[in-house]
């Protein structure tokens, strides 16, 4: 697929070849195959943290840079639960974490996808990134972090002010009901509506805050 011999050497993790590659004037360290895939896609997305290192030292390198289907190093690295190398590229400010592929899904979707915990909540140290935003399904990272079954996603994701629980897919079906198909701990759920009602009830109220026996009254558990 055109592989060139450093794209090769950085998909295996070979760091040694990889040095000697880079370190040459005559070698376009950002030159991609066939695919659009470039020598820091394959590092990235194999998890090679010192290829990925050494790639990113040369400054033609565009660490953002998507193949043919528009996935960027970072959205591989977090797809596949690579730590490390997802901390490397979002620390950068060149890259964007909000990136779409072509299914309009971003490396933190991808992350709560697969349940990769850390690869989730390294993103949302960026406050740029969106932690409600769908694929072309209208599917969200709650949504699968709940198929899935990830308690703890889904408590990073629900203590997000812009993630909504309520956003139906294309198929009709919110996170909470993906939920409780996959038998996750509701107390999460019933916490953030508490939390939500709370909000509303304080807005409405002006600057009081609502007194716990009026939330008795209401139905609603003080947590």
């Amino acid at each position: 697929m055109g592989q060139t011999p450093l794209s090769s050497a950085a998909e295996n993790g070979h760091e040694e070849v990889v040095k000697i590659l880079v370190g040459r004037e005559d070698i376009n360290s950002d030159k991609r195959n066939v695919r659009g895939q470039t020598p820091l896609f394959y590092a990235a997305r194999n998890g090679h943290t010192k290829a990925v290192e050494m790639l990113l030292r040369r400054g033609e390198v565009d660490p953002d840079k998507p193949g043919d289907i528009g996935q960027t190093p970072l959205l591989c690295a977090a797809k596949n639960g690579h730590e490390e190398v997802v901390k490397m590229l979002v620390g950068r400010e060149d890259v964007n974490p909000n990136k779409l592929d072509s299914d309009r899904c971003t490396p933190l979707l991808y992350a709560a996808r697969h349940g990769w915990e850390e690869a989730v909540g390294i993103p949302l140290r960026r406050e740029e990134v969106n932690a409600n935003k769908p694929d072309k399904g209208c599917r969200t990272p709650l949504s699968y972090a709940a198929h899935g079954g990830h308690e703890a996603l889904v408590k990073t994701l629900l203590r997000r002010q812009e993630v909504n629980p309520d956003k139906p897919d294309h198929d009709g079906r919110t996170p909470l009901s993906y939920a409780a198909e996959s038998g996750v701990d509701m107390r999460e759920w019933w916490k953030y509506y508490s939390r939500k009602m709370r909000s509303d009830l304080t807005s409405l109220m002006g600057t009081a805050q609502p007194r716990p026996r009026l939330l008795l009254r209401m139905g609603m558990r003080v947590w």
